[in-house]
């Protein structure tokens, strides 16, 4: 198993160091446009090995890509990223250029892979890969979903003073801090309803907080978080590479699913070796339909922003 990460900046380099942990494939290439970078990443990350006793290892590359060659999913986390006031919106221009290249670049060296998209504005980013890859659909997933979701998870176990792994909570929808729908109603703690244990205003407050969980992290440290990210893609190629088929909140490609067409929004999908297998219908009301069919107005807006580049 070989797998590519392009971005050897903070997302990248901790996506690399959470999969060459978890053991999720023999051969790990890091790439990246800067001279050095992805080298001395790589470097450091393999001189942890005689402590951490992984055996993946792990190559650097600046934007050499034949050292991809034969991957069987990449991971693109490369582009600027958000700063703080900065709307994901404004991240269009510049890396969708980054993207499109880096697809390219990829998919000439590797033409089976399932790709992994990171960079932002994620849905736009994913929709950009579908129109230009020219590859199945099910082989190119926007990976969003996963961290908002644990997110969500996070502010609800605060709420409830209990451990994030006992619950179980999606989000849905856009990766943006107004197109995300937090799905409260269907959120479980070990299968008892949440809402069953929080106030109206408490419920609020938490799907309020996932919204804008991606800003925060941006506001307090200056730049987009990473070690969430890092082990949310862990996670997603790790139900790939292990043909698991979990069920998981991603950004794809929808032909009608959800009331929905031309789009690559986030839904609850099952995840295998050759990419997503098949979309969950999970049956929104009225409520939530609306929020979801905002929400891709939203994406289609941002969308629209391709065709003027």
């Amino acid at each position: 198993m070989k797998i590519t990460i392009v971005g050897a900046g903070a997302v990248g380099a901790t996506c690399a160091n959470e999969i060459a942990r978890a053991a999720l494939c023999e051969e790990l290439v890091l790439v990246d446009i800067k001279e050095g970078l992805a080298e001395g990443k790589a470097l450091d990350m393999m001189q942890t090995d005689a402590l951490l006793n992984f055996d993946t290892r792990i190559i650097g590359s600046t934007n050499n890509y034949s050292a991809t060659a034969g991957s069987n999913v990449v991971v693109i986390t490369s582009g600027i990223p958000r700063k703080p006031g900065m709307t994901r919106e404004e991240l269009i221009g510049t890396n969708a250029g980054i993207v499109k290249g880096v697809v390219q670049n990829l998919l000439q060296h590797s033409p089976d892979a399932v790709i992994i998209i990171v960079s932002n504005p994620m849905d736009t980013m994913t929709y950009l890969t579908l129109q230009n890859a020219g590859i199945s659909k099910n082989r190119i997933i926007g990976m969003g979903g996963i961290l908002d979701s644990a997110r969500f998870k996070y502010y609800l176990s605060m709420a409830l003073n209990c451990s994030p792994r006992d619950l179980n909570a999606t989000v849905i929808g856009g990766h943006g801090d107004t197109t995300m729908i937090p799905l409260i109603r269907y959120a479980t703690w070990n299968s008892a309803p949440v809402t069953t244990f929080l106030t109206e205003d408490q419920q609020k407050q938490i799907v309020s907080d996932t919204m804008v969980g991606g800003a925060t992290l941006t506001k307090l440290i200056g730049t987009s978080a990473w070690y969430a990210p890092g082990a949310a893609v862990s996670v997603l190629v790790e139900a790939i590479v292990r043909d698991q088929k979990r069920l998981l909140p991603c950004c794809v490609a929808l032909d009608g699913e959800y009331g929905q067409k031309e789009i690559c929004l986030g839904v609850p999908v099952v995840i295998g070796k050759n990419g997503w297998e098949k979309i969950v219908d999970y049956q929104l009301n009225d409520q939530e339909q609306a929020q979801f069919n905002k929400s891709a107005e939203a994406v289609r807006s941002m969308n629209d922003v391709l065709k003027t580049l």
